[in-house]
């Protein structure tokens, strides 16, 4: 199962649209303008919001996000040093993040499973992605996860 993740060019802010496989809408992505830090919003396609990215201090080294669903705190992301490449401490799930982060091509991993692949889907104008899961039931998660991963790399001017 695939999702695509494309971001508005022309757009005040962090803003996506979300298809799936077959380019039908799915999700969209607001944020927040004035909130202090970034808040991502999560909505499926008959507007209701289902999950939430909100950066977790400004006052911090390295940038932090929470992700919640329907209002629960179900985890966190962390940037860490690194010299070689962005690098994320993911308390979701149980995951952990490997790959090229930077470039947009890493793999999501429970224990030595992998769980999903994401790619920068280069044919599109703009950020683009494409979100490849081994599980549907991992889709919301994972897209939330993406989701903090670009906000933190947006932090530092990537």
């Amino acid at each position: 199962m695939k999702l695509l993740i494309k971001q508005r060019v022309f757009s005040w802010s962090d803003t996506y649209d979300i298809y799936d496989e077959n380019e039908n809408e799915k999700y969209f992505v607001t944020a927040d303008i004035i909130a202090l830090g970034h808040r991502l919003h999560v909505f499926d396609k008959a507007h209701r919001e289902i999950g939430m990215v909100k950066q977790q201090s400004l006052l911090r080294l390295f940038p932090a996000f929470d992700i919640e669903v329907n209002g629960i705190k179900k985890g966190w992301v962390k940037k860490k040093l690194s010299f070689i490449g962005p690098k994320y401490e993911v308390n979701l799930n149980g995951w952990h993040v490997e790959g090229d982060c930077f470039g947009w091509n890493y793999d999501v991993y429970s224990g030595n499973n992998l769980v999903i692949h994401i790619s920068r889907d280069v044919p599109h104008w703009g950020d683009a992605y494409m979100i490849d899961f081994t599980n549907p039931a991992d889709e919301l998660m994972g897209l939330l996860l993406v989701i903090a991963i670009d906000a933190a790399n947006c932090m530092n001017g990537n």
